[in-house]
């Protein structure tokens, strides 16, 4: 907004009335939709030193300084799903998960003991009509059920999270990190994405870690931030999953959200005036 703001100012007033007020309406029109906008990773961004605390981060350390506090979200059984989404490679690092899947495009987390293949990209084009691009068996994901206190149902994108009656909800994303297998005694993604009686059953935490952060995504690998505030629980353990049950659900008319591949990764932030004190 102070961009709009300057923006405005460097306009003579007396020459460009008009002009200016067509200039100062947009900008507002545009802080207005901020909370619609599709955040997935090219979402509303905002500087980092005007951020609050932000996330993809270590969940091993307890460190941060970020001073910005808001209210924890509610538990996930309490609260409304609004997407679910996955990642190839582990946005957070933690205790399960320490290995980095490379340099350059391979940026994120693999499950201990599961290095990724040689030639194996950090993301796939979309996929086909039926199952996921861009994911093998041996690769590590990290899934995100969001929940949102709107009254929404799921749908594609993390827009559904926000409605026209509901700017400024609270948010909480359960994530949990996946070792894909082709063996039938992995878990099957099917049992933790049915939410046709209105709840999901979301896989227990193992050594979970509650932590307050944002939205994440490669779309802020720019030195932006984002500016949403979201409760984080994120498992530190690794599990397997079965390839099979994933690419059945993935596809653009299997499942509401429009998920066809894996997302890429947002950087881990390290920055500890970034990072929330965990305590």
């Amino acid at each position: 907004m102070s961009e709009c703001w300057s923006l405005v100012r460097s306009l003579k007033w007396k020459a460009f009335v008009p002009l200016a007020s067509f200039f100062l309406i947009n900008c507002t029109l545009t802080l207005i939709a901020v909370p619609h906008a599709v955040w997935a990773g090219n979402a509303s961004k905002i500087a980092c030193a005007k951020a609050g605390p932000q996330a993809p981060r270590d969940i091993t350390s307890l460190t941060g300084s970020n001073a910005t506090a808001f209210a924890k979200a509610p538990p996930a059984g309490k609260m409304n799903l609004c997407d679910i989404h996955f990642h190839k490679f582990a946005e957070h690092r933690a205790s399960g998960y320490t290995q980095l899947a490379g340099k350059g495009d391979h940026k994120g987390y693999v499950c201990n003991g599961h290095a990724p293949k040689a030639g194996s990209r950090a993301m796939g084009g979309h996929g086909p009509s039926t199952g996921c691009g861009g994911i093998e068996s041996g690769d590590t994901v990290e899934v995100h059920w969001v929940f949102t206190t709107c009254d929404v149902k799921p749908g594609p994108t993390l827009g559904s999270c926000f409605s026209d009656t509901c700017k400024a909800p609270q948010l909480r994303v359960e994530a949990r990190v996946f070792y894909l297998s082709d063996k039938k005694s992995a878990g099957n993604f099917s049992s933790f994405s049915d939410y046709s009686s209105g709840l999901v059953s979301v896989p227990k935490p193992k050594s979970a870690v509650e932590y307050s952060g944002s939205t994440t995504g490669s779309g802020y690998n720019d030195g932006t931030c984002s500016p949403f505030k979201v409760t984080w629980n994120v498992s530190s353990a690794c599990t397997p999953l079965q390839i099979a049950s994933i690419n059945n659900w993935c596809g653009k008319d299997k499942n509401a959200f429009k998920e066809d591949h894996a997302h890429g990764v947002r950087l881990l932030v390290k920055d500890i005036k970034l990072l929330s004190p965990i305590k």
